[in-house]
């Protein structure tokens, strides 16, 4: 079983990879790393409470289970309450640690439901707050609930409480009033019903403070029940097990007070503390301060200055608090002391935790050497070389010996694993502890890197408008008009294949040549187009059907693979970041700019430029090969088809004697069609060059068959003269719209598509 090292505290995780959220794709371990996140925000409005778990074990789409009693299986470290209640005893969570809420998302456990009091000691002490949770009935949007929730806060100042909003992540708001003096539950339940009750007779047409649902419709319930002792309320910061993966998310009273406010989802909630704190950070007290009898954070220095004297030695003796780092940091000094020994130091939580190997670090994964934990040592030691004056502690040379960065696997009390990443040292190396000071110190063997994919079906976009997607949740990219390639690269070697799997090595291989020698220290798999640009620049299908592929360019728009590490599960975010750095300064390979600015800039962007559309991606998306998700939205600035060709017509005129124009359609069925399978689109006689016509004409004289392969029988002028050809052929069409019988109106040949299968050809549903 995996695990997570997080906050000191090993949590076990499975299945990271299970998509919770399928409209969205949202993961398990995307949870896992919100709740981590979110940790420093959540956890003062969470501690000393007891926590009750909503489960969606399948996923939002399948069923959910409150959870309040701890199971056995939790984790030793976890802390918790027994209370009793009328039939029995129940043993809450308490969380206050990051790792707490990791666990929590590791039970899939999407919400957390927490009462308005604390623990006192052992036992359900008073209420530190009030609550009032504003649900809107039948009819009635989260506009009203503001105007609503903004009435408690004026009535309610008049009293002397302060309220703080917070979107409830389903359909209504929270509001949270701080008591300076702790009431018991029944007292706040009494308090906010007298509220909720003023309210109802001060409008009694838009509020009412009655559960019955009959009195809902039209109007908002302000429910003041919550405050009972025996009642909860999602956690502020909790997501929701809703159909998107929405938070009970902290507002300001500008945002109630202007139009337009919406349910946030976990990536804006953390993107909004990131920029602006815990809006709620007055309604409880920060978590150092839970508990009066807290001891003081321990100077992790105190050993160290306490063996020097800044009136003795050159080393750095800070006076005042360590200053934090990136955590990436190892130096390594030789220091001939009275026995020459090497110092390994791992910058961590603002000190060099420092280790004296005798030896020096392991050289051969079959050594183990002797590493002795002394005391912390300042930051500002990675850089000290000098003497040491004889007779003080640690008196003669220190030089560096090595120095760098390192990548933090696993950090515990008894055992530390990092990559190190410097001139002389390199590679995996585990600390661990056998007994007092001593360590072991151990070279471990390099973790095999997982096998560069032989193939990966692309992952497609679904038609659809984009106009109405949320600004920030979205990343718009330009639709290109050429063969979706998938392109693998493994040291100067270059596979390409289509959509459907197909070879396009040879066909299209001396457009990636370059690329394939650029990315020659690497093994890389990229999602993209190939494509040919006219003299304007902008991308022909017409001309990538007749290329010999030198002048093919790659647009380069995803990373599903790089040097061991599949990307698949990353957000989409991050791949393209890593994109854009793997591809820097390279000429070989296009990366299009992302197109900012709201959905509308983006559509208009792409006219502008002549582009075939605009293709929307969640920014959170993982990559799903070969399916067809929402998570991606396509939309063009003109109507394509893709066609089955079922037959064709004799031209005339200067096409007499030939092929005048095609018969098309599409398969009534997914399965390969056969004859009397094709539904009907329309015949297509433009768009063609002589060139074009030759070689289609050489394409389907060996399909030729005597019976029409179209469901409905045609009409009488497209049956005349007509030729039926077995369906195996895709291609492409340009049209204006469709007429009334669902046919295509003044259709245009644009080219071959022997990248697809006439059992991927589907009807467009997008303009």
């Amino acid at each position: 079983m995996a695990s997570l090292d997080i906050a000191g505290r090993k949590v076990s995780v499975t299945n990271l990879d299970k998509v919770l959220f399928p409209e969205t794709g949202t993961t398990k371990s995307q949870i896992i790393e919100y709740y981590t996140a979110i940790a420093p925000a959540m956890l003062p409005h969470m501690a000393g409470r007891a926590v009750t778990r909503k489960r969606w074990p399948n996923g939002v789409d399948q069923s959910s289970f409150f959870e309040k009693n701890l199971a056995s299986s939790a984790p030793e470290w976890l802390d918790r309450r027994d209370m009793q209640h009328s039939d029995r005893v129940v043993t809450y969570p308490l969380f206050s640690t990051a790792a707490d809420l990791a666990w929590l998302g590791q039970q899939a456990a999407i919400e957390a439901h927490v009462p308005q009091w604390r623990f006192d000691g052992n036992t359900p002490g008073p209420a530190t707050r009030m609550v009032f949770d504003l649900d809107p009935g039948d009819d009635v949007d989260l506009g009203r609930c503001a105007e609503v929730a903004c009435e408690i806060r004026d009535m309610i100042a008049e009293i002397g409480f302060t309220a703080f909003p917070v979107t409830s992540g389903s359909k209504g708001i929270h509001l949270y009033v701080p008591l300076e003096k702790p009431l018991t539950p029944s007292g706040a339940s009494t308090v906010a019903k007298q509220v909720a009750t003023l309210l109802e007779e001060r409008s009694p047409d838009r509020v009412t403070a009655t559960m019955s649902k009959a009195k809902r419709t039209g109007r908002v319930f302000v429910d003041w029940s919550q405050n009972n002792g025996k009642k909860t309320t999602v956690a502020p910061y909790s997501m929701r097990g809703r159909s998107t993966p929405t938070v009970a998310a902290p507002r300001s009273w500008e945002e109630l007070e202007s139009s337009g406010l919406e349910q946030l989802r976990f990536e804006e909630v953390l993107q909004r503390f990131h920029d602006d704190g815990d809006l709620l950070a007055e309604l409880d007290p920060p978590l150092d301060e839970h508990a009066a009898d807290a001891p003081p954070v321990p100077d992790k220095l105190a050993t160290y200055r306490s063996k020097r004297s800044p009136k003795k030695t050159s080393e750095p003796i800070p006076v005042g608090a360590e200053p934090r780092g990136n955590d990436d940091t190892f130096v390594i000094q030789e220091h001939h002391a009275r026995r020459l020994h090497y110092d390994f130091r791992l910058e961590h939580d603002g000190v060099l935790v420092s280790w004296a190997v005798p030896k020096n670090i392991p050289d051969d994964p079959g050594q183990n050497r002797l590493a002795v934990h002394t005391e912390d040592h300042p930051l500002e030691y990675a850089t000290f070389e000098g003497s040491i004056p004889k007779g003080e502690y640690g008196g003669g040379e220190v030089s560096i010996w090595d120095s760098g960065t390192y990548e933090l696997e696993k950090w515990r009390e008894d055992e530390v694993i990092v990559v190190l990443h410097g001139v002389k040292a390199r590679g995996r190396f585990a600390l661990i502890k056998t007994k007092s000071n001593q360590w072991l110190m151990h070279l471990m063997k390099d973790r095999p890197a997982s096998e560069l994919p032989k193939s990966i079906l692309p992952m497609l976009a679904t038609a659809g408008d984009i106009t109405d997607l949320p600004d920030g949740d979205w990343a718009f990219e330009g639709k290109w008009d050429g063969f979706r390639v998938i392109a693998r690269f493994a040291h100067g070697d270059m596979k390409l294949e289509s959509r459907s799997g197909n070879d396009l090595t040879e066909r299209f291989g001396a457009g990636f040549s370059d690329l394939a020698e650029d990315l020659r220290e690497h093994e890389a798999v990229l999602d993209g187009e190939a494509v040919v640009f006219d003299a304007d620049g902008i991308t022909s299908f017409e001309m990538l059907q007749s290329s010999t592929g030198r002048d093919v360019r790659f647009v380069a728009f995803d990373l599903l693979y790089l040097n061991g590490t599949s990307l698949l599960k990353k957000k989409y975010s991050d791949r393209r970041r890593l994109l854009e750095l793997l591809t820097t300064g390279l000429d070989s390979v296009l990366v299009p700019e992302a197109l900012t600015g709201s959905a509308q800039d983006a559509l208009a962007s792409s006219v502008e430029r002549g582009w075939e559309g605009v293709v929307a991606k969640r920014v959170d998306s993982i990559y799903q090969p070969g399916k067809r998700a929402r998570t991606w939205i396509k939309t063009k600035n003109w109507r394509t088809q893709e066609v089955v060709i079922g037959g064709w017509r004799r031209g005339r005129g200067r096409r007499g004697g030939g092929m005048g124009s095609l018969l098309v359609g599409v398969p009534e069925q997914s399965d390969v069609p056969e004859q009397g399978s094709l539904r009907y689109l329309g015949r297509v006689g433009t768009g063609f060059t002589d060139r074009a016509l030759d070689a289609l004409a050489e394409l389907l004289a060996p399909l030729e068959c005597e019976e029409s392969p179209f469901t409905d029988r045609l009409p009488t002028a497209d049956r005349k003269d007509a030729v039926w050809v077995t369906p195996s052929l895709v291609g492409e069409v340009r049209f204006s719209e469709w007429t009334d019988s669902m046919h295509l109106r003044h259709p245009s040949w644009r080219g071959l598509r022997d990248d697809k299968q006439p059992r991927d050809v589907v009807l467009e549903s997008n303009p």
